[in-house]
């Protein structure tokens, strides 16, 4: 269930409670992926990565919530900035590198039917769970699965991005 969040939102009558801006806030939840995907290409300017719904929606409730009231506060940029520099010393290019870009965040479920059953994979931070044991790839799941082996990736209908030139 994908929930919209309102954290930053006064009570009713407060500033941040325009129905235009709600209304787009609640499409999101129902919209195809298409359509996600094109606002995305909209609000930000460029493609949208390759990742799930949630995500999307999430990330374009952002987005349309700080267009339409403005951004973070000076302070807390800087108080962020601050935080990350403690946290990686100070290389901005660290900072805004994901080294599992590749990966899908942490929480994803992926589901495959295999032989009449549903099977199910959580992304966790460590790799992957499947019937509740860690696994650290999707080949190795694809091969308990199956029986045979497989490209996890390929077997879960995802996309090898590592593969790009």
């Amino acid at each position: 269930m994908t929930t919209v969040s309102t954290m930053c939102l006064p009570q009713r009558g407060g500033r941040y409670d325009d129905p235009q801006v709600l209304g787009r806030l609640a499409a999101l939840k129902v919209a195809p992926m298409p359509d996600l995907k094109q606002q995305w290409r909209d609000l930000f300017d460029s493609e949208p990565p390759p990742f799930n719904r949630r995500y999307l929606e999430s990330r374009l409730a952002y987005r349309i919530q700080e267009l339409a009231y403005g951004g973070l506060k000076p302070e807390t940029i800087r108080r962020l900035e601050r935080l990350g520099e403690e946290l990686d010393g100070g290389a901005r290019k660290k900072r805004s590198t994901r080294l599992d870009r590749d990966r899908p965040i942490t929480g994803t479920r992926l589901l495959r039917e295999w032989q009449g059953f549903e099977q199910v994979v959580t992304v966790t931070a460590a790799g992957f769970e499947w019937q509740g044991r860690p696994y650290k790839s999707l080949s190795a799941i694809a091969r308990a699965i199956t029986g045979t082996r497989w490209n996890g990736w390929v077997f879960f209908g995802l996309k090898n991005h590592r593969w790009r030139g």
